[in-house]
């Protein structure tokens, strides 16, 4: 993806932005919404410290069984978005140049990086069935014969690498999507997405698909970590990871109904790479918002109501995008340690900050929902207009190649009215959720309630924060 991007970067190639960024400045009683947002979060916390010791254990371990299933059709599902991945590709490169009518930018941009993720955070991991490389892979392993190449011990990256990978594979992704001068350009996302699915294949067959995919690619990382707060769990048995990646066939698989977030509660702490990673996630989001407010373009003297475009602020976006994620970085560390401090706590800081990282689920989940949801409403039509003609021929495949597109859904007071009170509500139940799952973790690591309560305090402080921080980039002027 590193090569991609900078291999991109050399091709000439008009500016492109988002279709369905938001160009209009709400005019309504912001400053409510952000007092009551953070009176909720700090209450939902009172009322959490005041619960009986073992409410959180509780909670969480309720589960409603729902029915099993196996895996033999995963494969089959796999090369399917296989072949539509392709076909994608050959779009970008074959297809129209414009962005709005040429799939692959829509298909990636809004169904994958939009649709996708909410769908995940929502029914579980999905991606484990739809991502493009698992058929290829059993494809090519069974064709050489190798049929153990996970349980190989040679080649395999070192325990010390950790999540590396994807955290840098994931910055290089998000500083394409916010900062490059050209991100929906078809051809050049086509050439960036090719590469990237070779480059990522290549490495599945050097050091096996289970040990590339779970630590180094990184939208398996994330969206594993997504479907975590996922409604669905998946029970696989006696069968561990290896073993479900070899046996095309689980009999032990069962769907179970559980309250949002309760896979969270049984999570192990996440390394050093694994907190960086999550909070990398969340800050991008944050800065994708921020880039494009009145204030942030005003601390370097541009002007607003004449941007002059992506390529003339390359440097501050980059600037901007490690800022974000080295500020809240410091404060959720800050957090931890001040919280680690005020409990009395044995364990060490990074047993702790690894445990309680996953309460950020949540709030990157409702951050995704809330900034993308506009696009979702507008750019998800036009995808769906789009993939009956991928290359721009008059083919109508699905029947919606001529469909209407009713931008009416965002734009206008009234949806700006509807929009926001939805994007806010959002927002403020991530952060609550959030306070949630952080107290059942920090039950885990202090068993005292007074000593829980105010492992916490800190960490709630930082989610009041956080959620002014989103309501006010949800109303702050910004341009289109």
């Amino acid at each position: 993806m590193p090569f991609a991007t900078s291999l991109a970067l050399l091709l000439p190639t008009p500016a492109f932005a988002h279709a369905s960024d938001r160009g209009h400045v709400l005019l309504l009683p912001t400053g409510y919404y952000v007092a009551g947002g953070a009176l909720a979060v700090a209450a939902s916390f009172l009322v959490l410290a005041l619960l009986p010791s073992d409410f959180p254990d509780r909670f969480w371990r309720r589960r409603l069984p729902l029915f099993a299933f196996g895996d033999g059709a995963r494969t089959v599902v796999s090369l399917i978005s296989f072949a539509g991945f392709a076909i994608l590709v050959a779009a970008g490169l074959f297809g129209s140049r414009d962005p709005l009518s040429n799939p692959l930018p829509l298909a990636i941009w809004t169904l994958l990086w939009v649709g996708l993720v909410l769908l995940q955070g929502l029914f579980g991991n999905l991606w484990s069935w739809l991502n493009p490389w698992y058929g290829p892979w059993r494809v090519v392993s069974r064709l050489f014969g190798k049929r153990k190449i996970v349980n190989r011990k040679t080649w395999r990256p070192p325990a010390w690498l950790g999540c590396w990978p994807a955290f840098v594979l994931f910055f290089a992704f998000a500083w394409f999507e916010l900062i490059d001068p050209a991100p929906d350009d078809p051809a050049r996302l086509a050439w960036a997405a090719g590469l990237y699915w070779l480059l990522s294949f290549a490495a599945m067959l050097v050091f096996g698909y289970r040990d590339w995919s779970r630590r180094s690619e990184f939208l398996t990382v994330f969206l594993a970590m997504v479907a975590r707060f996922a409604l669905l769990e998946r029970n696989e048995g006696e069968r561990n990871e290896v073993e479900r990646i070899e046996v095309e066939r689980n009999e032990g698989s069962r769907l179970s109904l559980c309250w949002p977030g309760a896979k969270l509660g049984n999570a192990a702490p996440l390394s050093l790479s694994g907190i960086a990673f999550l909070l990398l996630a969340l800050s991008s989001v944050s800065f994708d918002g921020l880039s494009k407010t009145f204030f942030w373009l005003g601390l370097f003297g541009i002007n607003p109501l004449d941007f002059p475009g992506r390529t003339a602020v390359i440097g501050v976006g980059t600037f901007g995008l490690v800022l974000t994620f080295v500020l809240l970085a410091a404060a959720f560390i800050l957090a931890i340690v001040l919280g680690q401090h005020l409990a009395g706590s044995r364990h060490s800081l990074g047993q702790a900050a690894g445990l309680l990282v996953w309460s950020i689920v949540p709030i990157a989940l409702a951050y995704h929902a809330a900034h993308y949801l506009t696009s979702l409403l507008i750019d998800g039509q036009y995808a769906v207009a789009a993939l009956s003609d991928p290359f721009a021929l008059g083919w109508n495949v699905f029947g919606t190649a001529d469909m209407q597109i009713e931008a009416g859904v965002a734009a206008g007071a009234g949806s700006a009215w509807w929009l926001w009170n939805i994007q806010a509500g959002v927002i403020i139940i991530g952060h609550i959720l959030a306070v949630l799952v952080a107290h059942g973790l920090a039950w885990r690591l202090h068993p005292r309630p007074a000593g829980a309560a105010l492992s916490q305090f800190p960490l709630t402080v930082l989610m009041i924060a956080y959620t002014v921080f989103g309501l006010w980039l949800l109303a702050t002027p910004s341009v289109g």
